[in-house]
C-alpha cells in the first residue's frame, strides 16, 4: 500500500459516513481500518505459500469469498466488498469512476468491549456464554457442507501434509520462537499420534465428521454482545477450512486454555459433545488441540518478517508464538501423563507460583494456590495485602482448605498441582497419602534457590506491588528456620535450578518424568 493511500484511509473525511477518527489495525495478512461505525478490511499483497494475495484479482476474489464465506455465521456483520479507486487527478475514492487499485471488506464495527477475548482477561466468561458459542458451533457444524471433495481433506494423508506444511513453514523460525527441540519433539509426537490412531481418523471422515468448517475459531474472531458473533473464517484456503469438526472444537479450546481458562476449555468441549451428539471427539482432540497451537505460534512467527509492524510489536509477538508452540508440545506430552500430584517445596521467593503456571500450561494441570487460597478464605482480595493471615491457625486452614480441593479435583481424574512453600514433613506426607490413596503419581518438586537471589526477586515482587503472594525478606528469613527440605524417601524428588526460567525448569522437570528424551 502507498503511502498517500495510507494517509487517506487515516484521514477520517476519507470516508463516506461520518466519523470522529480513524484506528489502523494489522495482521500478518491484513489492514484493518476503524471508523465509529464499520470496519474496513484491505488485503497485503503477500504469499505465504498457503495464501497468495499478490495480485489485486486474487484480493478481489477472496475479500468476495470472505463475505460470502462469513456471511453463514454473522450475517449482519459483513455488508459489502468496496473498491478503492484512483481517479484521472490522482486522488482516490471509494467506489465511483477511475481505476480500482484495492478492494476492502465492508463490516459492521463490532463493540471492542464486547469480544471474548476482552471478556476472558476481565473475568467476564462463564459457563452461560461458553454454553451459548458451543450451541452455535454444533449448530454452524450440523448444517456445513460436506461431500466427497471435502472429504478428502480428513484423510490420513492429507492432515499429515498439513502438518508437515506447517512444520516446514516455521523452520525459519526455529532458535527465534521455537527451539530446535521443541520442534523435533512436535515433529516427532504428532506424527506418531496419527500414525497410532490412523483408525480414529479414518473413522471420523466415514461418520461424516468432515466439513467446511470456520478454520479460524478463537477468542479475538467472536464477539457476545446479546448474541454470539463468529466472524473471520478462513476464505483464502479451503485445505484450512475443510477439516474435522473436531479442528474448530479443539481451536476455541485451545484459546481457552491459552487464556488460563482449563475449566471453560473443558466445559466448552462437554457442551459441544453433548449439543453435536460427537462422542467420539476426544479421541482425536489432542492432535488437533497441538495443530491449532501451533498454527497460532506459526502465525505469530510471521509478524517477525513483517517491515511494517514496529519492533516492540514484534517483540510482544514472539513472545506469545513461543507460547503457543510450547503449549502445542504439552498437548502431545500431557497424554502420556498419568494422573499425578505436584507439591512445589521453597522458600518465599524462589520462583514457586512461575514454575506451577508454566507447568500448568504445558501439562494441563488444576493449579492450586496457597496464596489465593487463603486469602479466599481470609475474603479479601488476591492482590490486598493480608498481614493477620499468616499465624498457625491460617496455616493450617490453608492446607486444610488446599487438601480439600486436591483430593476433589484428582477424584475427578485431573493432574494436580499444589503451590504451596510445603515447609514441613508433615505438610507433605498427608497430601502424599492422599496421591496413593487414589493411584495417583506425587511429585515434589523443590527449588534449590540461593538466599541473594529470593531476597532480589522478593525486591522486586515488592516494587511491583501487583503479586498476590505477601512474601518479604523478613518472611524468608522466618521461615528458613523451620524449612524441613523433602527427602527422595518421602516421594519421588525432583530437585529444580531456581535461578533458570521456569521454561527451562519445565524441560527439566518433563525430561525427569520420561516425558522428554524419549527414544
Amino acid at each position: 500500500m502507498d503511502a498517500v493511500l495510507l494517509d487517506c484511509l487515516l484521514d477520517p473525511a476519507f470516508y463516506p459516513e461520518p466519523t470522529g477518527g480513524v484506528e489502523h489495525l494489522q495482521t500478518h495478512i491484513s489492514h484493518i481500518f476503524l471508523t465509529d461505525r464499520y470496519a474496513y478490511k484491505i488485503k497485503k499483497p503477500v504469499d505465504f505459500g498457503f495464501l497468495d494475495f499478490t495480485t489485486l484479482e486474487k484480493r478481489r476474489f477472496y475479500c468476495h469469498e470472505e463475505l460470502r464465506l462469513n456471511r453463514r455465521l454473522s450475517p449482519d456483520i459483513y455488508l459489502d466488498v468496496v473498491p478503492l479507486c484512483r481517479a484521472a487527478d490522482g486522488g482516490y475514492r471509494w467506489r465511483g469512476d477511475g481505476e480500482v487499485v484495492e478492494y476492502a471488506v465492508q463490516m459492521r464495527r463490532m463493540p471492542q468491549e464486547r469480544i471474548m477475548a476482552r471478556l476472558l482477561e476481565r473475568g467476564m466468561v462463564g459457563v452461560a456464554e461458553i454454553d451459548a458459542v458451543a450451541r452455535t458451533v454444533a449448530d454452524f457444524h450440523a448444517v456445513a457442507a460436506r461431500g466427497s471433495g471435502i472429504e478428502l481433506f480428513g484423510t490420513v494423508e492429507a492432515i499429515q501434509t498439513n502438518w508437515l506444511e506447517n512444520l516446514q513453514q516455521t523452520v525459519p523460525y526455529i532458535g527465534r520462537t521455537i527451539s530446535p527441540d521443541e520442534h523435533a519433539v512436535i515433529t516427532d509426537e504428532a506424527l506418531q499420534f496419527l500414525e497410532q490412531q490412523a483408525a480414529l481418523f479414518q473413522q471420523r471422515m466415514r461418520d461424516g465428521y468432515i466439513r467446511e468448517c470456520d478454520g479460524d475459531l478463537h477468542s479475538e474472531n467472536i464477539c457476545l454482545d446479546g448474541a454470539v458473533h463468529i466472524f473471520d473464517c478462513i476464505e483464502f484456503n479451503e485445505k484450512f477450512r475443510y477439516s474435522d469438526t473436531a479442528a474448530d472444537v479443539a481451536f476455541l479450546a485451545m484459546d481457552l486454555e491459552n487464556h488460563g481458562r482449563r475449566d471453560l476449555a473443558e466445559r466448552f468441549v462437554a457442551r459441544y459433545s453433548d449439543e453435536s451428539g460427537d462422542s467420539g471427539l476426544r479421541q482425536v482432540l489432542p492432535l488437533y488441540l497441538a495443530n491449532r497451537a501451533f498454527v497460532r505460534g506459526k502465525v505469530e512467527s510471521f509478524r517477525l518478517d513483517d517491515p511494517l509492524i514496529p519492533a516492540e510489536e514484534k517483540e510482544a509477538a514472539a513472545g506469545r508464538a513461543s507460547r503457543f508452540f510450547r503449549l502445542s508440545r504439552g498437548f502431545l506430552l500431557r497424554q502420556r501423563l498419568p494422573r499425578t500430584l505436584f507439591l512445589t517445596c521453597g522458600l518465599t521467593g524462589c520462583g514457586k507460583s512461575s514454575l506451577a503456571a508454566e507447568l500448568t500450561l504445558q501439562l494441563g494441570l488444576v493449579n492450586l494456590s496457597s496464596d489465593c487460597e487463603r486469602k479466599k478464605l481470609a475474603g479479601i482480595k488476591p492482590t490486598e495485602t493480608g498481614g493477620a493471615i499468616y499465624g498457625d491457625d491460617w496455616n493450617r486452614a490453608t492446607y486444610d482448605r488446599l487438601y480439600e480441593l486436591a483430593k476433589h479435583h484428582l477424584a475427578a481424574d485431573n493432574r494436580v498441582v499444589l503451590d504451596a512453600t510445603f515447609r514441613t514433613r508433615d505438610e507433605r506426607e498427608r497430601c502424599i497419602r492422599l496421591a496413593r490413596e487414589v493411584d495417583a503419581r506425587p511429585i515434589l518438586l523443590l527449588l534449590d534457590c540461593p538466599a541473594e537471589l529470593a531476597r532480589q526477586r522478593l525486591q522486586q515482587r515488592s516494587d511491583s506491588g501487583a503479586s498476590v503472594s505477601d512474601g518479604t525478606w523478613e518472611v524468608y528469613q522466618r521461615q528458613v528456620a523451620g524449612f524441613e527440605p523433602p527427602e527422595a524417601s518421602e516421594a519421588e524428588l525432583i530437585r529444580i535450578d531456581a535461578a533458570t526460567v521456569p521454561t527451562a525448569q519445565v524441560d527439566h522437570i518433563l525430561t525427569q518424568l520420561g516425558l522428554l528424551g524419549r527414544q
